[in-house]
């Protein structure tokens, strides 16, 4: 009987194996068509095809889900085997890359080599021959050469009209770009933190010993040369300093390349120097092997050729030979060699400025990296690696930024050609106004005539520049950004907000002190290394009286924050940002306002750079024991940076005085609140045996942790903590450091309580800073079930001292819900046993 039983199964096993049969043309082009549509489809999807396409009738369910497992599971490997074939690709292209770095650098030595052994040789025999003046002068002479790194050559004066002047000028150009591009003729050094590899942005280096500023990269991108080259000469679209780009001539060439004459107008970063302009010859041609090569330098009196246009409120600057070599990859993409080489007339600007204008790291930032980073941007968005949210088109969304970034540039520089005029100053130069009464200028750029009422008016700016010392312009930016309530007025928010409207002139003028409002920021998209953000911000108004409840209502701005990296060098951190409606359609009127923070000098190593704004900076500068390792001397911290801000208003013209002093008083508002957070940010290197800062609000911070500790012990008869010294520093470290939330609110009766203090774990729970804490009132992060307990439980804590709330959900300051398992309630006593504030212990918080 086993036997028999042994032999059918084996039969059953044999009659399941053959019903596996070849899937035939129609059976297989019938399945891909379901599987394109649906690759994972169910139970009952299966039997119903089997029903509609009658070729698949002789196939079981079984069958048909087997084949779309095998079907999922190729897909898999195709994809698996493509991504590993584009790695490969990528890194026998970097390969090739750094071998060919490597080539050049082994130059670089060998002609550094000689020319060490050279000054030797002279130096040796100028101090033989002391006595010799000739000898010395030559010593002297051949030292200055060697120091005069890639001076411009004198060419002889062409014949503006003569086609083959221009084209020999061309060929110069292209030879001497080259030579910076794959050769030694520029003394290059790499910029920290740009490492090479199959993700990274590429290799970048600024130049040394140099006339002018430089700065070279080179990097991979998954696009094809003519296309990369197209997107290359299109600068208004990727360079955010550049105003506008006129070709003004197109001439082209017997080997099939073109020559342009070009006129450039670029913005000021600041409203403190003139803007640059630059008249050039541009090249386009191509290799022996295939590369593109876009080349392009400036059209001077010494170089010869055409006399640009003339200017009066530009200072012309000077492009040495610069361009892009864009050399085809094997397997598809290309190789590209950026040079950036610009002499900015540096002698024109005001002293304290001209780091800004001499830094070759800048540069890289600005104009070298930008443009790698946006051929970047475009090929992943081409290939459809980038998903944004919203529905919004990637180029929507990058039309967006750009429009933000003009925008801002356009109200910084005010040029007269664009309607921009001085308004007269109430006797204090600290705040420029300038008004725009002629907004038909701006059409088709960043502004809209619904903006503007039909009985008269325009815009108005406010606008100052000042400068900071040892603040980091990211960590600057990133406060402003998080802690708008900080410095701005929701009053004013309300005004710029208003000319969306149907009836845009509502608000007269901004209100003094405003109204409270949160913020909540959603965002929209970033850049590939997120060193951009687009965003959307929420500002949510609160009224406590009947009459402002027509005006504290939702608004809407959409923002730009960039810059923000700490570890990045020679960056320019901005947060620009201008008021939409609720409809947000893609061509919504624009009229931004910001903060533009650039660094002056050389950003410093070390770990003392990253500080936040908290209790924590005040603990580690007691004694020279508490100082961070990596401070370094004191007197080598030296970072200074220019802080320029913008901001636009639109107004009518009967009220252009009061919408005048409204803006110069805010914007005066807004320079007093910057300079108070960042003398709070600054890092405190000043002097090693300072006293430990006070708290923003009295008692000093360690008189404060001796009266929560002692005031603990008495209602509750506990220790809050159990410390073996019960010296100040002990216990404020001790409070600081607790790992439950705790935090200090005042006790007022005619107001609502305001927190005063927080510990570490208090301003993570809250998701904010000890100066932007006093901006947040104790009922705005309780729900309604824990203020309805607090008023329950308030006369209890007021008699016997203290009480216990329970588990609960509060909200942060960025509208983050965060639950707590127990909460302590108790009273502060100061030294005389009188009320002094309020103390909440959340204990076991976490975030939703």
């Amino acid at each position: 009987m086993a036997l028999s039983m042994h032999k059918d199964s084996s039969n059953n096993k044999q009659m399941d194996s053959s019903k596996y049969v070849r899937y035939t043309p129609e059976q297989v082009e019938a399945l891909e068509r379901v599987y394109s549509e649906c690759p994972k489809p169910s139970s009952l999807r299966r039997q119903q095809l089997i029903r509609e396409c009658p070729i698949l009738s002789n196939i079981e369910p079984k069958q048909i889900k087997v084949w779309f497992q095998n079907r999922r599971c190729r897909e898999k490997q195709r994809k698996e085997a493509s991504r590993l074939q584009t790695v490969n690709r990528k890194l026998t292209a970097m390969n090739k890359l750094l071998m060919e770095e490597n080539d050049r650098l082994q130059k670089q030595v060998s002609q550094l080599v000689y020319e060490n052994g050279y000054m030797r040789q002279q130096l040796q025999t100028g101090s033989a021959t002391t006595t010799d003046n000739n000898s010395c002068e030559s010593v002297v002479m051949s030292g200055q050469h060697q120091q005069q790194q890639n001076p411009t050559p004198q060419h002889p004066q062409r014949d503006a009209n003569n086609p083959a002047g221009l084209l020999a000028m061309a060929e110069e150009t292209l030879a001497e770009f080259l030579s910076k591009a794959t050769g030694t003729a520029v003394d290059w050094v790499q910029m920290i933190g740009m490492k090479p590899g199959p993700d990274s942005i590429g290799i970048v280096a600024v130049s040394r010993n140099c006339s002018g500023v430089a700065a070279r990269a080179c990097g991979l991108v998954s696009l094809e040369p003519t296309k990369v080259a197209e997107i290359l000469k299109d600068r208004l679209s990727w360079f955010r300093d550049c105003r506008c780009l006129d070709v003004l001539s197109v001439i082209p060439t017997g080997n099939g390349g073109t020559i342009e004459l070009i006129y450039m107008q670029t913005y000021a970063p600041t409203t403190l120097a003139a803007a640059r302009d630059f008249w050039t010859l541009r090249y386009t041609t191509s290799l022996e092997d295939g590369s593109l090569v876009i080349c392009e330098r400036s059209l001077t009196s010494a170089t010869g050729g055409p006399t640009g246009p003339p200017t009066s409120s530009f200072v012309r600057a000077e492009v040495l030979p610069s361009g892009f070599l864009i050399r085809p990859c094997e397997g598809g993409g290309s190789i590209i060699h950026i040079v950036d080489h610009v002499d900015l007339d540096v002698w024109s600007v005001p002293e304290v400025l001209r780091p800004l204008y001499e830094s070759s790291k800048i540069l890289a930032q600005k104009m070298t990296i930008a443009a790698l980073r946006h051929i970047r941007q475009i090929a992943q968005e081409t290939s459809g690696e980038i998903q944004y949210g919203g529905g919004r088109q990637p180029a929507v969304l990058r039309t967006f930024s750009q429009r933000l970034c003009r925008g801002f540039n356009d109200a910084v520089n005010g040029f007269a050609d664009d309607g921009w005029s001085l308004m007269g100053s109430d006797g204090v130069e600290d705040v420029t106004i300038m008004i725009n009464s002629s907004p038909g200028k701006f059409l088709g750029s960043q502004y809209n005539t619904s903006m503007f009422p039909s009985f008269g008016g325009g815009v108005l700016c406010a606008k100052a520049s000042m400068l900071l010392q040892n603040v980091p312009p990211a960590l600057l930016v990133r406060f402003l950004r998080e802690h708008r309530s900080e410095w701005a007025d929701y009053g004013v928010d309300t005004y710029s907000a208003a000319c969306l409207k149907a009836s845009p002139y509502a608000v007269p003028c901004a209100r003094p002190g405003g109204f409270p409002s949160s913020q909540v920021i959603l965002p929209l998209a970033h850049t590939v290394e997120h060193e951009e953000f687009l965003e959307v911000v929420r500002l949510e108004g609160h009224a406590f009286t009947p009459e402002d409840v027509s005006l504290a209502r939702d608004m809407y701005l959409l923002q730009l924050c960039s810059g923000i990296d700490e570890n990045a060098v020679g960056t320019c951190a901005q947060l620009v940002f201008a008021p939409i409606d609720e409809s947000f359609a893609d061509d919504a009127p624009l009229l931004p306002s910001g903060f533009r923070v650039i660094p002056l000098d050389p950003k410093t190593d070390g770990a003392g750079a990253t500080r936040t704004l908290d209790l924590a900076s005040a603990l580690e500068v007691g004694t020279g024991s508490n100082r961070l390792a990596g401070d370094g001397d004191p007197s080598n911290y030296n970072l200074r940076s220019v802080l320029t801000i913008a901001f636009q208003f639109t107004f009518e013209n009967h009220s252009r005085e009061n919408v005048a002093a409204m803006a110069r008083q805010y914007v005066r508002s807004v320079v007093g609140s910057v300079q108070r957070v960042a003398m709070a940010i600054a890092p405190s290197r000043l002097s090693c045996n300072m006293e430990p800062k006070a708290l923003p609000g009295s008692p000093e911070a360690l008189t404060l942790a001796r009266w929560i500790f002692r005031s603990y012990r008495i209602h509750t008869g506990e220790e809050l903590l159990r410390v073996d010294s019960q010296a100040g520093d002990a216990l404020l470290k001790q409070l600081w450091h607790h790992s439950d939330a705790i935090m200090c609110c005042s006790l007022k009766t005619n107001a609502s309580p305001v927190f005063t203090f927080a510990n570490q774990a208090g301003l993570d729970m809250l998701e904010t800073t000890l100066v932007a804490l006093q901006d947040i009132m104790l009922d705005k992060i309780l729900d309604e079930a824990g203020r309805k307990i607090l008023c329950s439980e308030f006369s209890k804590i007021m008699q016997q001292g203290f009480a216990y709330l329970p588990a609960g959900i509060c909200v942060s300051s960025m509208g983050r819900p965060v639950s707590y398992e127990q909460a302590i309630a108790w009273k502060v006593l100061n030294d005389d046993d009188a009320n002094h504030c309020l103390t909440f212990m959340f204990i076991n918080w976490s975030f939703v």
